[in-house]
């Protein structure tokens, strides 16, 4: 999965046509194996982003819960710890 997708069901407020495309570019990114597609390939690349994010904005749309929406503050403050966790507090080295 790529790390930088974040899950955009049930928050509050709701994910955004910006989020839902950011998502969408990072999946076709991952799939294709371009971050800026050549421009022989731009229009496919284009395309597909497009329908990716439609097809993730319909998702979204479409779930249903009985979950409170998530705070997007306290998750962003969550996945920090995580990441502190994982991969421990880094203290840069001042050179002499």
């Amino acid at each position: 999965m790529c790390r930088s997708i974040k899950t955009l069901y049930n928050f509050e407020p709701p994910a955004t046509e910006q989020e839902i495309r950011a998502a969408a570019l990072q999946f076709v990114r991952k799939l294709s194996g371009f971050s800026v597609p050549s421009k022989a390939n731009e229009e496919a690349f284009e395309r597909a982003v497009g329908e990716v994010a439609a097809t993730a904005s319909r998702l979204i749309d479409s779930l249903v819960t009985t979950a409170e929406p998530r705070d997007r503050e306290t998750e962003a403050e969550r996945a920090k710890a995580r990441s502190a966790v994982r991969f421990g507090q880094q203290q840069r080295q001042q050179p002499a």
